[in-house]
């Protein structure tokens, strides 16, 4: 079993029940719900699709979903909040491990639980919102230092 797996364990479950109408949930292309589907990739879709637009994509080449069934407002939350979590290594304010572990702290659950693809709209939230600040935070401390190292300081 692979590091990823293990991560996903006990997450990794192929919804059966759409949870914002109840109806059944069907395995399917994501052909006609992406615009480009060149890639091939595969949904679990509410079967009542598109008046519920809940659905989940699956890792490439398996029927594992990347997280939990969204509807359209929770899929862009989702996006937001990747957004503005992805900049905390990728900027080189944490490693990859730490925004992990920064982000389950967070959300106040175990480190195989900490993905954004299984977050509500609160936790969404509250990911975007301390992001940011988190960011703010370290941009200013980053200016603050080259101020001071460069000798530039105000008085």
């Amino acid at each position: 079993m692979n590091k990823k797996t293990k991560k996903r364990k006990g997450l990794s479950a192929a919804p059966t029940r759409c949870p914002y109408c109840g109806s059944s949930v069907v395995f399917r292309s994501a052909d006609g719900i992406y615009q480009d589907n060149s890639r091939g990739m595969m949904l679990y879709v509410c079967s009542h699709y598109p008046q519920c637009d809940a659905y989940v994509r699956t890792h490439a080449g398996t029927k594992i979903p990347v997280g939990s069934m969204a509807n359209h407002e929770l899929r862009a939350l989702r996006k937001t909040a990747h957004h503005y979590f992805d900049q905390l290594y990728k900027s080189g304010f944490m490693s990859k491990d730490e925004a992990y572990y920064w982000l389950a702290s967070i959300i106040d659950a175990p480190l195989s639980h900490a993905h954004i693809g299984y977050l509500s709209e609160y936790y969404c939230k509250q990911v975007i919102e301390q992001s940011k600040a988190y960011l703010e935070r370290c941009r200013n401390k980053r200016k603050n230092f080259n101020l001071c190292k460069g000798g530039a300081m105000a008085s």
